[in-house]
Formats: C-alpha cells, structure tokens, sequence
C-alpha cells in the first residue's frame, strides 16, 4: 500500500471514532488530519435538492470570503479604454481585448478567473466553447460582467469565489488552507454556506442543503450537519 493510502486508511479510521458534534469539531478533525507535506486546501461539497436537469434550478453564485482563500488567483481582464487602465491599476494580471482573444483562441489558458465589459462580451463570444465548459467564461450573475472591473478585481484577489452546481446538483469548491485555523476557515465556510443557500432557485422545493461534506485537499470527507447555521 502506498503512502497516501496508509495516510487515508489511518485517517478514515480515525473519523470512524470522531465526535462531530459541529461544524468548528469538524474543521478541527480535518486540520489535525492533514498531514501532507504542503498546505491543503480546505474543500467543500455540497449536496442540494435541486433537479439540476432543469436550467431554471441551476444554482450559481458569488462570496467574498471574509479570510480570502489562501490562493494566488490570476485575474484576466477583457476591457477597453479607461477600464483597461482601471483593472491595471487594481491589480489584474492580464488586460487587453483583441489580442487576449486571439491569445485564447490559440490555446493559452495561463489564468483562474475571467472579468469583462458589456461592450467586449459579443466578441468574446467566440471563446464560449473553450471558456464554458472550464467556468471561465464571464458572467454578470456572479459579477464577472460590469461597468466598473476595478472592484471585482479587487474582489478576486481578496478571495472571492464563484460557485456553480455540477450535473450531480452538487456545488464544489475551496474555502481556505488548513493553515488558517478553525476560527478563520469556520467563518469562510458560513459565508459561503450562506450565499449558496441564498441561491436556491425559487422552483426548487424542499428541503435545499441535503449533505455538506468538509476535507482537505488530501484527507478523508467529513459530514456535517447542513442544519448548524442554515
């Protein structure tokens, strides 16, 4: 057996025996069982009460997370004029129009997060097929597509995060390192519980959070009560 698989072994057995009476005992049970040999993320499943066939129950969103991510996100910017200058002077990694989507077109994929203007989006367009299918493509919904970029910007690399349910009717995503400690991952996981759950479609019925599962990025899924906060 490998490392990694007696690491994973030791640690399901551990949660076999685990008191997860709450969500900060559960954070608490994945930080003390992280044990690779970097910083894990800390990741988030979330099981909704969504038929996610059906185009108007798709649950997308957006939340600054009050302690950021932990993440260097690389920010991409398709703007013209004073917004070009505007998401440069905020802090985007790359800007430009045309030539970034040229850029695209050819492959490059070298950034996390895609914000645009109104006036650039019948252009890029084009790019939906290669920026859709990876969530990257903008979108007004989650803020991606506005007047101003200079505060999503700002937003982005603070660490807000976007959120969008899988074919499963899941919602997938990180919220922190283990790093950072009960307290400050236990207040990012609020937020974010609390913009998804504010997300829910109004032809969803039912009970919403069916399941919230908690690990990290290398460790075993820890369930927790969907019921603590929501």
């Amino acid at each position: 057996m490998s490392i990694a698989g007696k690491r994973i072994e030791k640690a399901q057995e551990a949660l076999d025996t685990a008191q997860i009476d709450s969500w900060k005992s559960g954070l608490d049970f994945v930080i003390k069982n992280a044990n690779a040999k970097f910083d894990e993320s800390v990741d988030l499943d979330v099981v909704l009460g969504i038929d996610a066939s059906k185009g108007e129950q798709t649950v997308r969103g957006s939340v600054l997370l009050p302690n950021g991510t932990g993440k260097k996100i690389k920010v991409l910017v398709f703007a013209k004029g004073d917004q070009e200058q505007a998401a440069k002077d905020a802090g985007a990694d790359f800007v430009g129009n045309d030539d970034l989507i040229e850029k695209i077109s050819g492959g490059w994929m070298d950034f996390d997060v895609a914000v645009a203007t109104p006036e650039m989006m019948p252009k890029i367009g084009k790019l939906a097929k290669i920026l859709g299918p990876k969530g990257l493509l903008p979108n007004k919904k989650i803020g991606t597509v506005t007047e101003n970029v200079a505060p999503i910007v700002n937003d982005l690399k603070k660490g807000r995060v976007s959120f969008r349910n899988d074919k499963g009717g899941v919602v997938h995503a990180s919220f922190g390192k283990v790093s950072f400690g009960v307290d400050k991952l236990y207040d990012n996981l609020v937020a974010l519980i609390k913009s998804i759950k504010a997300a829910k479609p109004a032809s969803s019925k039912g009970k919403f959070i069916k399941k919230i599962v908690i690990s990290s990025s290398m460790g075993v899924g820890v369930t927790l009560n969907p019921d603590e906060v929501v």
